[in-house]
């Protein structure tokens, strides 16, 4: 019987693997209980998360060529990589609801993320008994009610092929992605994988080669702008257009973390109830959201403060001097050092120096911060900050 094992397999019940998809207009369902209203209770990120590729935001090449793949039903393998919060995991969700449908992605779609475990007993057992089986009830009839592109066929049908969704796989074991290379080749005809991972070099070069990659960047400003405003309207967010400015500039490509500031923002701007005042006595006025509210739930550096450091940095010749005014200024703004390396960094390559200069400077911010990231004292790599620019400084003259 071993010779014929991988063409008696059947599909396993129900119970015995997990998978995604909900009925709920594809919205996973979350824990999450904010106190704040009661429309909150569904965090920003999830509830206005893509439903359709013509929701995702930015990326526009990389959902043409996906939409032609599933328009000439010759989807490969994929390989979405880059950082986080620029619509990876969104993309290929809703690519899986175009394909197979709300309804039917339960039987159709395995989601494994770096929460599971996903060891080489996992690739062994649950992911190669999901790829082994093969869908037997697959339809193709056309939907005459879908909205397609001119030129393009849309169906409700359930492809034949079922689709993997491995997310986080950088952080997978070196075993299990040995493991799975020869699973991808060997149900090729029957399942697509989908590996998502913010670093490609992670992953096993054999991996690598077997799927079509696309890189996914950090998100422009405008493309984050589009959601941003639309949740501002939506949840009737009282924010200053300058603190919407701030946001967008300080989520460096990032939708997640745009989405996850603004909601914070948005529920420290609303009054706490007094006690005793019933719920429905209680008139809710939210206080205007700006700019300083802004960096202070993001923790950085204002530009005013910034540029105060910088000018003390370039003018002050006496370096002890400085240096009390750099530590008076952190306190009194209460800044982080690794912060303020960012933020310095951006301000002097605005400043017109010579390439010798300009080398120093960052040449020595970079050493600075690498030695902070690895659990430095700020004392003393803040007399260095004062040290590489005042050096700098010296050269100019």
């Amino acid at each position: 019987m071993s010779d014929f094992e991988d063409s008696m397999d059947v599909d396993p019940p129900a119970g015995d693997v997990k998978f995604t998809g909900d009925s709920s207009k594809g919205k996973r369902l979350t824990a999450a209980n904010l106190p704040v209203e009661a429309e909150d209770s569904l965090p920003w990120v999830e509830k206005y998360r893509p439903v359709s590729l013509d929701d995702v935001s930015g990326h526009h090449d990389i959902l043409a060529t996906i939409n032609k793949f599933v328009d000439s039903n010759r989807l490969p393998h994929l390989l979405l990589y880059g950082p986080p919060g620029t619509g990876k995991t969104s993309t290929i969700l809703a690519l899986a609801r175009r394909i197979y449908g709300t309804a039917n992605m339960r039987q159709m779609v395995l989601e494994l993320n770096a929460s599971d475990d996903r060891g080489i007993d996992v690739v062994r057992a649950q992911i190669k008994t999901f790829a082994s089986t093969k869908q037997i009830f697959a339809s193709s009839k056309p939907d005459p009610n879908a909205s397609a592109a001119p030129g393009s066929q849309r169906t409700n049908s359930i492809a034949t092929y079922k689709l993997i969704i491995l997310d986080e796989a950088d952080a997978m074991t070196n075993t299990a992605q040995m493991a799975l290379r020869r699973i991808m080749e060997k149900y090729t005809s029957n399942t697509r994988f989908c590996v998502i991972a913010n670093y490609a070099h992670k992953l096993s070069p054999a991996l690598l080669s077997r799927c079509t990659r696309f890189r996914f960047s950090p998100l422009k400003e405008a493309d984050i702008r589009v959601l941003v405003d639309k949740v501002i309207v939506e949840e009737e967010v009282k924010i200053m257009p300058e603190a919407t400015d701030a946001l967008v500039t300080l989520s460096r490509g990032d939708m997640r973390r745009a989405l996850n500031v603004l909601q914070a923002c948005h529920a420290s701007s609303t009054p706490l109830r007094p006690k005793g005042v019933d719920v429905k006595d209680f008139v809710v006025t939210r206080e205007m959201i700006t700019t300083e509210t802004i960096y202070n739930c993001i923790a950085a550096p204002p530009p005013d403060a910034v540029k105060e450091i910088l000018n003390t940095l370039l003018t002050t010749t006496d370096v002890t001097s400085c240096l009390n005014t750099i530590n008076a200024l952190k306190a009194s703004r209460g800044l982080a050092l690794a912060d303020m390396i960012t933020a310095l960094s951006e301000e002097i390559v605005k400043v017109e120096v010579s390439p010798k200069v300009m080398i120093t400077w960052l040449t020595g911010l970079a050493d600075i911060e690498h030695r902070v990231a690895s659990g430095s004292g700020e004392t003393v790599q803040t007399g260095a900050l004062v040290g590489v620019i005042r050096s700098g400084c010296e050269l100019m003259g």
